[in-house]
């Protein structure tokens, strides 16, 4: 219950639209109830005629005027009820869909490690119409539905208690039905939805892994792993709906055995003159009135239970702890100078298990700091520490003096400008995507950061230039274009940090040696950390951290670390030595440009 009153706390910041909907309610459910005593009046006036009595033409105008009317009252607010109830269940959705997505954003790189996208996708969509349904058929429909069976049963005992109770004698059958059903239902749609869930992260998975999928002619294994998952939300689906068949048959008996019963025991007390031919009518409409709840109870119960599943599975993710959390009373970070300090630092994706193990380090403002290190020893992890992607598990970071948990995360974030291993682009514009992070940004500042990471004439040799949209992920780039363009993102930026996560991986040397010509003058002044793969990156670094099992095995620079032979030596001669023959090339060619 507590999860059901949480989604209609949500309904009621949109008070009026509710209100709205329930005075359409009231006004529709009593045209309907007067209208079964309208036409009984009307039998009974038409049976005096029949037995010889007299009847005025203005009472059966007047009768006929009023259902007419009551008619016209119904029509017109029932259309009232369904379009603010369909609005207002809309308005509610919006909202959660908002607070969802925000949360997702909001929280850490840990909470997505451990989250697949199909699963957060299908609570997005198909877990909130789940809640949209319920706001239409539990919080709309059950209290109209709730009025018309009290109003319903009352005017039947009022009028002949006995065929009264008789009448309303099935409504418990219909309450011990639905009890049990619910708790059946209540399982069955939360498998449903984590069957789902799992459907979604298969496909997602296949439409973004496609190019792998043909690569190993794996269509036919992913169509069988498509097809299992497939079954199962299919399975589970049938099971619901034999459930919900047999309740609505099973309701729909005991009202029929009730029908059969009223005409049988009111056919014979109007024969015996208790009870008037229009009398046992009305019995007969409400009867009617009644059987539209009980046929969509089904409806109304799966609402139910589907949204108290669904709710479990939203909230879950809303409520859901975050480790990289602002404090109340974060600041705003100003532009920082760049002096960079890992006190004590370690840090842990999961209880006892350590990625970074006491680490302590100095960054000067300017500087260039390298990281080597064998794959699992903490790059990195190192790197996503600084603009606090993950909170450390002791120790702390500071920037300038100011632990960085202090900071608002937005003001740290544009103090560090980030090109990562996994190079993200939308489908957008190529001037859309090196600008993101700064709309503002004018077309002389996307062109010079495009500039600086050597994409500039690329683009210009394009039909449309900037205004090129990229495929999805940025497809239609090559590795070394998309890196190039993350980088011009970064410098886009202007941050006086600057994270490069193997940030010229997949280029080739001969681009790899212009972007860091190009990236001298960007550095320069900004404290830079470079995962290094590369000689050239390693030459220029004014610290070398050289990384195992998580601990900083050895610092120092180039020649410094060269000269104590331990892992960095082995690095250098295993990696490294053989780059140095590419920058004596290089720097032979443009000796022999200069002379020309």
């Amino acid at each position: 219950m507590k999860l059901l009153s949480r989604i209609v706390a949500l309904s009621f910041r949109h008070k009026w639209w509710l209100v709205g909907a329930y005075v359409c309610l009231a006004g529709t459910s009593t045209a309907q109830l007067v209208l079964p005593r309208l036409f009984g009046e009307a039998i009974d006036r038409i049976d005096e005629l029949i037995q010889g009595g007299s009847v005025s033409d203005q009472t059966m105008l007047t009768i006929a005027a009023m259902i007419l009317g009551a008619g016209i009252v119904q029509g017109v607010l029932g259309f009232g009820q369904v379009f603010l109830g369909q609005v207002l269940s809309e308005a509610v959705v919006y909202d959660l869909r908002n607070t969802f997505y925000d949360r997702v954003q909001r929280l850490s790189f840990g909470f997505h490690d451990r989250q697949h996208t199909g699963n957060l996708m299908s609570r997005a969509i198909t877990d909130v119409e789940a809640i949209r349904m319920f706001v239409v058929g539990g919080i709309i429909r059950a209290p109209y539905f709730i009025f018309l069976v009290v109003g319903a049963a009352f005017v039947m005992v009022r009028l002949d208690w006995q065929l009264g109770l008789l009448a309303i004698g099935f409504v418990p059958i219909g309450a011990i039905v639905s009890t049990k059903l619910r708790v059946r239902l209540g399982r069955l749609w939360r498998s449903s939805m984590e069957d789902m869930a799992e459907l979604s992260t298969v496909l997602q998975e296949n439409l973004t892994g496609v190019r792998v999928i043909k690569a190993f002619a794996s269509e036919e294994y992913e169509e069988r792993r498509f097809e299992a998952k497939n079954t199962d939300v299919a399975g589970t689906m049938v099971r619901i709906l034999r459930a919900q068949a047999m309740m609505l048959q099973s309701l729909t008996f005991a009202f029929f055995v009730a029908m059969g019963l009223i005409l049988w025991y009111g056919g014979y007390r109007t024969i015996n003159g208790n009870l008037s031919p229009g009398e046992l009518a009305q019995f007969l409409f409400y009867m009617q009135v009644l059987a539209m709840p009980v046929r969509q109870s089904g409806m109304m119960i799966n609402s139910f239970v589907r949204a108290i599943s669904a709710g479990q599975r939203l909230f879950e993710i809303i409520d859901a702890p975050s480790p990289v959390q602002e404090s109340g009373s974060a600041v705003e970070m100003p532009r920082a100078v760049g002096h960079v300090r890992l006190e004590s630092v370690s840090f842990s994706y999961e209880q006892g298990v350590e990625v970074l193990k006491n680490i302590n380090l100095e960054a000067l403002p300017g500087q260039v700091v390298a990281l080597l290190g064998a794959p699992g020893s903490g790059k990195s992890t190192f790197v996503h520490l600084l603009p606090w992607f993950y909170d450390v598990t002791s120790g702390r970071v500071t920037i300038d003096g100011m632990d960085i948990r202090d900071a608002t995360l937005a003001s740290l974030r544009r103090n560090i400008g980030i090109v990562q291993q996994d190079v993200f682009l939308f489908t957008a514009s190529i001037r859309d995507n090196i600008a993101y992070g700064r709309e503002g940004a004018s077309m002389e500042e996307v062109e010079q950061a495009a500039r600086v990471a050597q994409l500039h004439d690329y683009i210009e040799s394009l039909d449309k230039g900037y205004e090129t949209v990229i495929g999805e992920r940025g497809s239609t780039l090559s590795g070394g274009q998309r890196q190039r363009l993350s980088i011009a993102r970064a410098v886009l930026l202007d941050p006086p940090v600057l994270v490069l996560d193997d940030s010229t991986s997949s280029v080739d040397a001969s681009t790899e040696e212009e972007i860091r010509k190009a990236m001298e003058s960007v550095m320069r002044g900004r404290t830079t950390f470079v995962i290094a793969h590369r000689l050239s990156t390693v030459h220029r670094a004014d610290q070398i951290l050289v990384l195992k099992d998580g601990e900083i095995a050895e610092r120092g620079t180039h020649s410094e670390l060269l000269e104590t032979g331990g892992l960095y030596r082995e690095i250098y001669d295993l990696q490294l030595r053989p780059q140095e023959e590419v920058m004596l090339e290089f720097d032979l060619r443009e000796t022999a440009r200069e002379d020309v």
